[in-house]
């Protein structure tokens, strides 16, 4: 079944540095993305949202290769992507901060964020272990604390710092904020918008569809598997039909 997307407004005519095509993925029989089709430029903070079930985290596996595609294809920085392996993808700079974090519980912060510059052959990785310090302060505090041991907060501080020390070009955070306090939830905004401002692509899957769309470029919106609705965020703030479905007003 192919839904027709509904474009809130004429896209761009830049080189995407993501495309993705028409992209269909299956669990078995069960067919959770459907022909959908996304892209995002480079140094573009996009969120996509939607209910729970709607195949947002299943497209960011996807894109990762962490899932296999049933069909369509997926282009990054101007390359054929869908035919790399998922460790080839990280080298090139496509990143993903998972859904839960997935920290290494029983190894410290520091070893935790050394396994994100583990394919890197450079001599930049210290500098850049005290750069993500730098910016969470807190993880410097206890940087020989075994990872299991921190807080919600704290493991996704250090789940953002460990993606950071691979080199981002383009940055897929899934639902970033799930769990957290307020104050955590305020803090872990912020720190997307620093990311973005410092030229990183970031498609971002978030619950919290308002705080997403308040601080995104663009947005799609996905439902049972695929996307129906794109455009600027502001547009799809004001939307209606959005803010009824996802933004509770």
């Amino acid at each position: 079944m192919t839904v027709q997307t509904v474009t809130l407004s004429q896209p761009t005519q830049e080189q995407p540095l993501l495309a993705v095509r028409d992209l269909q993925v299956a669990y078995g029989g069960i067919h959770a993305v459907q022909h959908a089709n996304l892209q995002l430029l480079p140094g573009e903070l996009v969120t996509l949202i939607g209910a729970n079930g709607a195949g947002k985290t299943t497209t960011l596996k996807a894109i990762t290769g962490l899932l296999p595609l049933r069909g369509g294809e997926l282009h990054y920085a101007g390359r054929r992507l869908d035919t790399q392996p998922a460790w080839q993808r990280v080298t090139g700079g496509l990143v993903m901060v998972p859904e839960g974090r997935g920290v290494f519980a029983r190894m410290s912060i520091d070893e935790n964020l050394r396994l994100g510059a583990y394919l890197r052959r450079d001599a930049e990785i210290d500098a850049d272990i005290e750069s993500v310090y730098a910016r969470f302060p807190r993880l410097k505090e206890r940087h020989r604390q075994l990872a299991g041991n921190l807080s919600g907060g704290e493991q996704q501080m250090l789940a953002m710092g460990r993606a950071l020390m691979a080199r981002p070009r383009l940055l897929l955070l899934d639902e970033p904020s799930m769990g957290l306090s307020p104050v955590m939830v305020d803090r872990i905004f912020d720190v997307i918008r620093e990311i973005s401002a410092q030229g990183v692509g970031i498609l971002l899957v978030e619950q919290n569809a308002q705080r997403a769309l308040q601080i995104a470029s663009r947005g799609y919106v996905m439902d049972a598997g695929c996307v129906t609705l794109e455009g600027p965020a502001q547009q799809l703030l004001d939307d209606p039909k959005v803010r009824a479905a996802y933004l509770g007003l």
